[in-house]
């Protein structure tokens, strides 16, 4: 299979493909969110090569909505563009592409922990009572994708207890690197013990700890993959 055919070998959108109907995001978003989210979740791999004429056949779409979620995608860092060779090729992350994600990461986190703590209701805190429970009985059977979607899931819930909009908004341009990241999890179960921490220090309504329990989970989550980089002879990872 060559690489022009990584993105047309996957299903398409709906019925016929994308359309853009009335109150639906403009089609070169929805066309960034896909693209976004089968490069985070791996289903485009670092190093595939994307081509607009593939992409829009099987969305249903022009290729003018494909080449805008393309730039965008190129504006995220998520791809480069090959003026004289053709095509779009996925960027790899290598090791400072990964400190400055942490980086960023850390520092919302922390202060969305903190916020959340402060302003969590009590729907919210059953949400991610009810998101550890789905991770652990995934844990529990093996399916290691459940466990990362869950684990996504609460933060995702965490950031929206924060009632800060700038925590979602300033994270979206990092999705698919984050998912990225969210997929090198080997140490499910330190992950699980961190997420029960953070989350009794948010039902406890205590920001201070809260905060804490953020920035030692970012910490260790950072350390296991930088060593997973370490481990592969530092190349590019991907």
């Amino acid at each position: 299979m060559t690489e022009q055919h990584q993105v047309a070998r996957e299903p398409s959108i709906g019925d016929g493909g994308m359309r853009a109907r009335r109150g639906a995001p403009p089609l070169r978003d929805q066309v960034r969110d896909e693209l976004r989210a089968r490069i985070g979740d791996g289903r485009v791999a670092p190093g595939d090569r994307l081509y607009e004429s593939a992409i829009a056949e099987e969305l249903g779409v022009s290729r003018i909505p494909v080449r805008e979620a393309i730039r965008m995608l190129e504006s995220e860092g998520m791809v480069s563009v090959l003026p004289r060779r053709g095509g779009v090729l996925v960027r790899r992350l290598d090791r400072q592409d990964v400190e400055d994600l942490f980086d960023v990461r850390e520092a919302l986190e922390v202060v969305a922990a903190r916020r959340a703590a402060e302003r969590a209701d009590q729907p919210g805190l059953d949400t991610l009572a009810r998101l550890l429970d789905t991770g652990r009985q995934a844990l529990a059977a093996g399916a290691s994708d459940t466990v990362d979607e869950a684990n996504t899931a609460f933060h995702e819930e965490i950031h929206r207890l924060a009632g800060n909009q700038l925590i979602p908004e300033m994270l979206a341009p990092l999705t698919g690197r984050l998912h990225w990241l969210f997929r090198q999890n080997v140490e499910h179960e330190r992950v699980l013990r961190d997420h029960d921490d953070l989350y009794r220090a948010i039902a406890d309504h205590d920001p201070d700890r809260a905060a804490a329990a953020a920035l030692d989970h970012i910490g260790a989550s950072r350390r296991m993959v930088l060593q997973m980089m370490a481990d592969s002879d530092r190349e590019p990872v991907g």
